[in-house]
């Protein structure tokens, strides 16, 4: 069997002033088997190319979103290719079938840690349910929503703990890409680490819990 394609958007209005998202970048851009389009590289203006971007989608087998998390969302011009690309005919709705058996996954990166993230948290929500929106989206195109790749509390955390975070991040994409991740035993709140094998323990290192806009 062929390894899964996967086809990478990348968007983040203030990426030279990123710290994390660019080591999990750095980590995968060279990965074979992954397409990576910088979305406010692309197109500065905003001006789309629906037909080259459908185009990715159908030669891809895992569609991902790469982004910070603003305001409970994406930055602008992810949910501007959302809008032009996923039309109808195309993504949903008669003949609307292109999508129907691929896979979408989420990757974010949140100033806040993992414990903000919940009832007793400052935001309320699990993350699982703040991402609803992604999710259902991929439902209604017929795509398989997995579990999100996130990392929290960018903010407080060091370069050692990002460099945990850009290995697991390369981890999860080759296991996506050669369908060696076992997701069958992952529940709603899970991440997509959750199914990585377990790494020795060492004392010296901070786990990956824990806003500042361009430090993501």
């Amino acid at each position: 069997m062929a390894p899964n394609r996967l086809y990478l958007l990348f968007a983040h209005p203030a990426y030279h002033r990123s710290r994390i998202n660019r080591r999990l970048i750095e980590a995968v851009q060279d990965l074979p088997g992954v397409t990576f389009q910088d979305l406010y590289e692309s197109y500065p203006d905003f001006n789309v190319d629906v037909a080259a971007e459908q185009q990715a989608l159908r030669e891809h087998d895992v569609l991902i979103y790469h982004h910070p998390f603003y305001w409970y969302n994406a930055p602008a011009l992810l949910k501007e290719w959302q809008d032009l690309v996923l039309e109808h005919g195309f993504a949903y709705g008669d003949g609307g079938d292109v999508l129907h058996g691929k896979q979408l996954l989420t990757v974010t990166t949140t100033g806040g840690g993992a414990g903000a993230y919940g009832p007793e948290g400052i935001n309320r929500f699990p993350m699982r349910e703040l991402l609803t929106p992604f999710e259902q989206t991929a439902n209604f195109c017929g795509m398989t929503y997995l579990p999100p790749f996130v990392v929290h509390g960018v903010l407080q955390e060091d370069e050692a703990t990002f460099q945990d975070a850009a290995e697991q991040y390369r981890a999860c994409l080759e296991g996506l890409r050669d369908e060696s991740l076992d997701l069958s035993g992952l529940k709603q709140g899970s991440y997509l680490t959750d199914a990585l094998a377990p790494a020795p323990v060492d004392a010296t290192r901070t786990a990956l819990t824990g806003d500042g806009i361009d430090a993501r």
